[in-house]
C-alpha cells in the first residue's frame, strides 16, 4: 500500500528496544515537525482553501500527537532530550531542484510530505509489531493508523494540483531515491535513520 521500494530491516526494532528514550524524543520532534510543515503549506500556498482547512486539522493532530508522546517520556521519568538533525530528511530533501514555478514547488513539497508520512506509517507498523513492550507497541498502532491517511491526503493533494501523469512520474522517481537513502539507514535508535 505504502509503495515504498525498500523496507526497513526488522531489526531496526532491536535498536528501538535498547533505545526507548532517545526514539521517543527523536519520534516527538517529529510530530513537532509534521505540524510545523503543516503550517508552513498554509502560510506558503494560501490560495488553496482545501489545502489550508487540511492543513489546520493537520497540525492540530500532529500537536496532539506530540503532546502524546511528550507524556509518554514524562511517565517514564524523562525530560524531552535535545533535537537532533534528521539525516533522512535532509538527504531526502536534495531530491528536487529548488526553484521553479509555486505550483511546482507545492507538488515537491506535498511529495516529500507524503514519503516522509509513508515511512513512519512503515516504521510505526514494524514498532507495533515487534516491540515487547505492549503499550507502546498499541500505541504505535494507532499512530500507524493515523499516518496512513496523512501519506494518502498528502498524495492526493499533489495529484490534485500537479498534472496527474507528471507526479505519478516524480513520485517513483523520489520513491526510487528514498530506497537508495534508506540503503545507508536503519542503524539508528531514529524513527527515520
Amino acid at each position: 500500500m505504502l509503495g515504498l521500494k525498500l523496507p526497513t530491516d526488522p531489526r531496526w526494532v532491536n535498536i528501538v528496544e535498547k533505545n526507548i528514550d532517545e526514539i521517543l524524543t527523536d519520534h516527538a520532534y517529529c510530530e513537532q515537525k509534521a505540524a510545523s510543515t503543516a503550517i508552513s503549506l498554509i502560510v506558503n500556498f494560501p490560495e488553496y482553501p482545501d489545502l489550508v482547512t487540511e492543513m489546520v486539522a493537520l497540525s492540530r493532530e500532529e500537536m496532539g500527537h506530540f503532546k502524546m508522546v511528550h507524556d509518554r517520556i514524562l511517565a517514564r521519568g524523562k525530560s524531552l532530550g535535545r533535537y537532533r538533525k534528521d539525516d533522512y530528511v535532509i538527504a531526502l530533501m536534495k531530491f528536487f531542484p529548488k526553484g521553479g514555478d509555486r505550483t511546482t514547488q507545492l507538488v515537491h513539497r506535498l511529495l516529500y510530505a507524503a514519503l516522509i508520512e509513508a515511512r513512519s506509517c512503515e516504521r510505526f507498523r514494524l514498532l507495533s509489531e515487534q516491540l515487547k513492550d505492549r503499550q507502546l507497541a498499541d500505541f504505535y498502532h494507532k499512530l500507524m493508523i493515523s499516518e496512513a491517511g496523512h501519506y494518502t491526503m498528502f498524495l492526493k493533494f499533489a495529484r490534485q494540483y500537479g498534472n496527474r501523469e507528471e507526479v505519478d512520474k516524480k513520485w517513483q522517481e523520489l520513491l526510487d531515491y528514498e530506497a537508495e537513502i534508506m540503503k545507508n539507514l536503519g542503524k539508528k535508535e531514529t524513527i527515520h535513520g
